[in-house]
C-alpha cells in the first residue's frame, strides 16, 4: 500500500509538472521581439505600449532591446539584409525617418507593408510619406520631430520683445531682432555647430523641399530654396549671433546654460531644456519656427523623428502578433499617448491623440503656454518631403562646406562643390 500511494504520488506531480509547463508555455504562446535604441525614450515609450497590450494579451511576450544605438542598430539590419539572412532579426524595428527609403528601396520585400492593417490618414501626412513606396505604407508613425523656436522669454523682454513680436516670423526678421537682443543683453541668438546640417534640413523642410528632385536627382544647383538656406545660414554667422560650438554636449550646453538666447529644433529636445527646471521655470517660451523668404515656405518644419517597422520575414504568428500590437496601442489608445507625453516628452504623430488631456493643458516652464497643443497644431502643418536613399551622402556634402560658408564664403561657389561631392557620393 506504501509502495503504491508513493507511485500514485510521483505519477502526479509528474502530470501536476506537465500541466505547469503547458500553461507556461500558453502563457507566452507568441515571442514579439524589438529593437530600437535610447532607454529613456524610445525605449520607455515601447516598454509602456508593452505593458498596456500586455494587459489584456497575457499571451504576447513582447522582448524589447533598447541597449544598443541607432548606428549599431542600422548596421547590424543592413548587413543580415544585405546577406539574405534573416536569422535573428527582430519583429519589429525602429527606423529614423530619412534613412527609411534607403532600406525600403535597397530590400523590395524586407517589411511588411503596415497600410494594409491601420489606416494611415490617421498620422501626420509627412510621417506616412517619408515610408510610402508605390502606394503602400510601410511603417508605423511614431514620435515628431516638429519644429519649435525655444527662446529665453527672460532676454527677449529685457531686449523689448514679447511673444506676439515672435510669431510667423522669417528667419530674416528673427535675425534682425536677434542683434537687438545681442545688444541689449550680450547673448548670441544661438549656439551653432560647423557641421551640424540639421539647420539647413530645416529650412528647406519649411518649404516643402529636399535635396532630390521627383526623379531622384540632386536638386541642389540652381535651387533657389536651397541657396536662401545657405544664405540664412552664413548671415547668422557673419551677424555675431552664432556661438562656436562642438559636439552634442557643448550645443546643448550653450542654451541650457543661459549662454545663448534660443534654440529652433525639434520637440524631443523638451526633456534636455527642462533639466534645470527649478531653476529656469518661466523663463523660456515656444514660438513657431522662422520660414524662409521664399514662395512655398511656412511657419512649420520638421527635425528628425522614427518610425517602427515589422520585418517580412517574422514567422506568421510573431508578424500577426506585432501588427496587432502596433495597430492596437500605437494606433488605437489616446491614453497612452497621453502617458508617453508627459513621461518622455513624446510628441507621438497620431492625429487622434492631440484629443486628450495632456495635450491640451499648459506647461508653466514656458510660462504657462499651451505647448503641447501649439506642438500638434504645427505638427499638422509640416510639408510633406521625400527623403530618398541619398540624404545621409548629401548632408556629408554640405557639412564639408558649412565652415566656409559661415565666414562669409561664396554661396554659389559652396553649392558647386557641394552638388560635386554629392553627385560622385550618389553614382
Amino acid at each position: 500500500m506504501r509502495i503504491m500511494f508513493n507511485r500514485r504520488h510521483l505519477i502526479g506531480a509528474a502530470l501536476a509538472g506537465v500541466s505547469m509547463l503547458a500553461t507556461a508555455s500558453a502563457a507566452f504562446a507568441v515571442d514579439v521581439t524589438i529593437w530600437c535604441w535610447d532607454t529613456n525614450f524610445n525605449g520607455a515609450a515601447m516598454k509602456e505600449a508593452a505593458a498596456r497590450y500586455n494587459a489584456a494579451h497575457p499571451d504576447v511576450n513582447i522582448i524589447i532591446d533598447d541597449s544598443d544605438t541607432q548606428d549599431n542598430i542600422r548596421q547590424k539590419l543592413q548587413t543580415q539584409l544585405l546577406a539574405g539572412t534573416t536569422e535573428g532579426l527582430p519583429d519589429i524595428v525602429l527606423i529614423q525617418d530619412d534613412q527609411a527609403k534607403k532600406y525600403l528601396l535597397s530590400f523590395p520585400g524586407a517589411f511588411e507593408p503596415i497600410g494594409d492593417t491601420i489606416d494611415m490618414t490617421q498620422f501626420a501626412n509627412y510621417k506616412v510619406a517619408a515610408a510610402t513606396v508605390d502606394g503602400k505604407s510601410y511603417s508605423l508613425p511614431f514620435d515628431s520631430g516638429v519644429v519649435g523656436f525655444f527662446y529665453r522669454s527672460d532676454y527677449f523682454s529685457e531686449a523689448g520683445f514679447s511673444d506676439a513680436d515672435l510669431q510667423n516670423l522669417t528667419w530674416d526678421q528673427l535675425i534682425e531682432i536677434g542683434k537687438t537682443v545681442k545688444e541689449k543683453t550680450g547673448h548670441e541668438l544661438f549656439g551653432i555647430d560647423y557641421n551640424e546640417v540639421g539647420w539647413i534640413r530645416m529650412m528647406l523642410n519649411s518649404a516643402g523641399q529636399w535635396y532630390f528632385n521627383p526623379d531622384g536627382t540632386l536638386n541642389l544647383v540652381g535651387n533657389p530654396t536651397f541657396k536662401a538656406a545657405l544664405k540664412v545660414y552664413q548671415d547668422i554667422w557673419t551677424n555675431g549671433l552664432a556661438k562656436p560650438v562642438s559636439g552634442w554636449t557643448d550645443f546643448t550646453n550653450s542654451f541650457t546654460s543661459g549662454d545663448v538666447a534660443g534654440v529652433p529644433i525639434g520637440v524631443w529636445i523638451v526633456g534636455t531644456i527642462k533639466a534645470n527646471a527649478a531653476a529656469d521655470s518661466g523663463k523660456w517660451a515656444v514660438a513657431p519656427v522662422p520660414r524662409l523668404d521664399v514662395e512655398g515656405s511656412i511657419n512649420a518644419s520638421n527635425w528628425g523623428g522614427s518610425s517602427w517597422y515589422v520585418l517580412a520575414s517574422s514567422p506568421t504568428d510573431e508578424k500577426a502578433a506585432a501588427l496587432d500590437f502596433l495597430k492596437t496601442v500605437w494606433a488605437g489608445d489616446v491614453d497612452f499617448y497621453q502617458k508617453i507625453l508627459v513621461g518622455q516628452g513624446a510628441v507621438g504623430t497620431w492625429l487622434q491623440a492631440r484629443e486628450g488631456d495632456a495635450y491640451k493643458s499648459s506647461d508653466e516652464f514656458f510660462g504657462g503656454q499651451p505647448v503641447w497643443q501649439n506642438f500638434s497644431n504645427w505638427l499638422a502643418q509640416v510639408p510633406d518631403v521625400d527623403y530618398g536613399i541619398f540624404t545621409s551622402e548629401v548632408d556629408s556634402a554640405i557639412s564639408a562646406q558649412l565652415p566656409t560658408i559661415a565666414q562669409g564664403g561664396d554661396l554659389d561657389a559652396a553649392i558647386e562643390a557641394i552638388n560635386a561631392q554629392a553627385t560622385q557620393a550618389t553614382q
